[in-house]
């Protein structure tokens, strides 16, 4: 786990670790209730995701199983026994035999380098995975808080629709506002009613997946979120040879390139094996009533009369072109990932600023301007309603381009260091992660 952990260390901050104890169980929880004391920072979700997600300690379980196979592939096959007894006439013939895997003893180091191989991919697998479940939580704690800020907005704007029905319902009654009027001011409170609605059932929804997603349950549940969002960042990243970085840093690509690696090798155990795949070598005696015992030995050898293990070997060829090809494309979705990561992050935090920087004063502006003008008895009650509405919507959509900003960076960050940002599971073909076993067999 110390690789996975530095690998997971260099793409999140943060380290994982495999809960095989109960020791280490209840030093995560007590993590656990220390991080849920305080509301809950990007930083401070990633660190309870990774300590507190079951699917994830799940995963990690698989480094354990790509271990043992490491182990097993340097130990040579148990030998086999063999005793055999004929009795008849007054006679006992007793045959006995023990075999050694001699084919195995002589391939042992090529195998064992295989599943080096293959252990080391899992490594990178297991932080692939970590690093999935951090890039998860991240975008949905910023999905949970925007939603959860959002409603507040919604809220203003449905109080606003309200006073400015009831305003209007009691105008008719005076014989002061006309029918149309008030019914354009009822369809806004319905609008916004609707709107208020659709906007908590969203909050909800974002909180339970940030929950499952930290693995809480029970009294955890009142987890807390800050206020808002966190601030526009003063000026935006510009990574430096971002595709160079993906090639080198891409767990998905590393992962990639040790399949690759361990079917080649696997290509050359089948190679070594295509003539000869049975090579046992033992020790053999013999006793008979009355003649003394005999001793001797036993060599057994596949002889290739009818299979030269062409088959085996052109299956092994296909398998390896396979895991090239998967390579080349893994790299090439990597290139063109980390490219629309950064223009999606560019352009996300242009729209955030522009909002922040424009649309929001200037709205505030106007208001300002309405009200001295209400003052005045320039413009009516109805006028200075609609425009706090405006105002409002601005702030909302506001807060959505900054939320669209967070979660594209989060997306840029995962591109260049580790995974493809759109996967949920594992994002390797399925044949990538079996094709060093397959072109063994």
């Amino acid at each position: 786990m110390d690789r996975v952990s530095e690998l997971t260390r260099e793409r999140t901050g943060l380290s994982v670790v495999a809960q095989g104890t109960k020791q280490d169980v209840d030093t995560a929880r007590a993590r656990v209730d220390e991080i849920l004391q305080q509301p809950l920072t990007p930083d401070a979700a990633v660190e309870l995701a990774l300590l507190n997600n079951r699917g994830l300690q799940a995963s990690l379980r698989q480094l354990g199983v790509a271990e043992a196979d490491l182990v097993q592939a340097g130990r040579l096959r148990n030998p086999v026994f063999s005793f055999g007894r004929l009795a008849g006439g007054g006679f006992v013939e007793i045959d006995r035999a023990i075999m050694f895997d001699v084919l195995g003893l002589l391939t042992m180091p090529l195998a064992t380098e295989i599943q080096q191989r293959n252990f080391e991919r899992a490594q990178y697998q297991a932080a692939y995975d970590a690093v999935g479940i951090a890039s998860q939580t991240r975008r949905a704690y910023f999905n949970a808080l925007a939603a959860q800020e959002l409603v507040k907005y919604f809220g203003r704007v449905k109080e606003t629709a309200d006073a400015s029905n009831e305003l209007a319902k009691r105008m008719v009654q005076a014989g002061n506002f006309n029918r149309l009027a008030q019914m354009r001011e009822q369809a806004f409170y319905s609008e916004a009613t609707s709107g208020l609605s659709r906007a908590q059932r969203q909050a909800v929804s974002e909180r339970e997946k940030l929950t499952r997603l930290l693995g809480l349950s029970g009294a955890q549940l009142d987890f807390r979120l800050p206020e808002r969002l966190p601030d526009l960042p003063k000026t935006p990243t510009e990574p430096q040879d971002a595709e160079q970085t993906a090639m080198e840093k891409r767990l998905d690509v590393l992962m990639a390139k040790r399949s690759t690696e361990a079917t080649a090798r696997s290509l050359g155990l089948t190679n070594t094996t295509r003539l000869f795949n049975t090579l046992e070598i033992g020790y053999q005696n013999k006793s008979e009533t009355g003649n003394p015992r005999a001793n001797g030995y036993e060599l057994e050898l596949e002889l290739p009369l009818f299979d030269f293990g062409a088959a085996r070997t052109a299956r092994a060829e296909a398998t390896y072109m396979q895991s090239v090809h998967r390579t080349a494309e893994v790299a090439l979705n990597a290139r063109s990932e980390v490219r629309e990561s950064y223009s999606d992050y560019r352009t996300a935090y242009d729209l955030a600023r522009h909002y922040r920087d424009e649309v929001v004063p200037l709205r505030k502006r106007i208001s300002e301007e309405n009200l001295l003008r209400y003052n005045g008895m320039l413009i009516g009650v109805f006028e200075l309603l609609a425009d706090s509405r405006e105002q409002v919507r601005s702030v909302t959509e506001y807060v959505q381009a900054l939320r669209d900003f967070w979660v594209a960076e989060t997306n840029l960050q995962t591109a260049l260091t580790g995974r493809s940002p759109g996967a949920g599971g594992a994002s390797l073909p399925p044949s990538a992660g079996a094709a060093a076993q397959a072109a063994a067999h």
